[in-house]
């Protein structure tokens, strides 16, 4: 008996951790599109300022228990400045992605939010120190060509929405720059309450010269809103906590899935066959530079890594170690 308690949890880990992760990322992915949609829903009668501003409200509403239990003691900080920069550049990320989702379909923006992990890449070369060897460089060179292949600036106009969606991209990748370094000296705690903390107020400013006044159904679908950012972020951060990036990033294109089914059943979109193919494209190239990153210990364990996937929000959440070490309660 005693060799059979010893000899189970070894020989079950290994297969739990990566199903686990997976099922945490398919919970993102869901969260993430279903989030969208309603970005896109209440978008079509109010501003995308506006609706920004409601989702950073209850977002940081369903996150208060999370606050209460760490207490005044999660603000204390040495790099305000950082923070500040971290929420600035994460509100126009958020700002310029739900412009761009009332304007195009679902999965077009979704497949092209997966290029922030390409401007990490770059991101971290130029700012961050990071050597990027060249098969990271051909990589990313790989991702944008996948951009490229959606958007066929050839055969139809690079638009607004299209534009805005990138630059939400290379926004949300800053976002997740600053987190990484912010992981460095910080709580995990920490970063997300100043980001709830920080960004709400800001988002009121620029919702206030396009306020409309909510009807009473608005307020159902705000709930709805920031419950799905809510859920989807800890989903995310728990997945991976559970296994290696590498285990758990495939299953991330399932967001695209999720956001097309969406699109088609409730907007009537129909994704043309090159949103898919460069979709592929660029998820291909991410999933490669996890690879390599892994394979070359900067992502040694799962639950002490900085969370280099950015939320589809603008958010990127803290660190992977939150799931471990300050989430909430289960």
């Amino acid at each position: 008996m005693s060799d059979q308690l010893q000899s189970g949890p070894s020989t079950n880990q290994p297969m739990g951790a990566p199903m686990r992760g997976a099922l945490w990322m398919l919970s993102a992915g869901a969260s993430f599109a279903a989030m969208t949609a309603l970005i896109r829903h209440q978008t079509t009668d109010m501003h995308p300022f506006e609706v920004a501003f409601f989702r950073n409200l209850f977002g940081l509403a369903f996150m208060l228990p999370w606050f209460w239990r760490v207490g005044f003691g999660g603000l204390k900080t040495s790099r305000f400045g950082l923070h500040g920069f971290r929420a600035g550049v994460g509100l126009i990320a958020m700002s310029c992605w739900f412009i761009a989702v009332s304007m195009m379909p679902m999965a077009e923006a979704t497949a092209l939010s997966f290029t922030a992990p390409l401007f990490a890449t770059i991101g971290a070369a130029l700012f961050l120190g990071e050597t990027v060897r060249a098969r990271r460089w051909a990589a990313t060179f790989i991702g944008f060509i996948g951009a490229l292949v959606i958007l066929r600036p050839g055969e139809m106009e690079l638009g607004l929405p299209a534009g805005l969606a990138l630059v939400s991209s290379a926004f949300m990748a800053t976002a997740a720059l600053t987190v990484k370094s912010l992981s460095r000296t910080e709580k995990a705690s920490t970063i997300v309450i100043y980001m709830g903390l920080v960004m709400t107020p800001l988002s009121l400013v620029p919702a206030l010269f396009f306020w409309t006044a909510p009807v009473a159904m608005d307020w159902f679908w705000f709930v709805a809103l920031g419950l799905f950012a809510t859920i989807g972020q800890l989903s995310m951060v728990r997945a991976f906590a559970s296994a290696d990036i590498s285990a758990v990033l495939p299953f991330d294109f399932f967001r695209l899935i999720f956001a097309a089914v969406l699109g088609y059943l409730v907007f009537a979109e129909q994704p043309d066959m090159w949103t898919w193919v460069g979709a592929a494209i660029i998820f291909t190239a991410t999933l490669y530079t996890a690879h390599r990153e892994a394979k070359s210990g900067r992502a040694l364990r799962p639950a002490r890594t900085a969370l280099r996937q950015p939320n589809m929000d603008g958010a990127a959440p803290a660190t992977i170690r939150a799931a471990k070490d300050e989430r909430p309660s289960e």
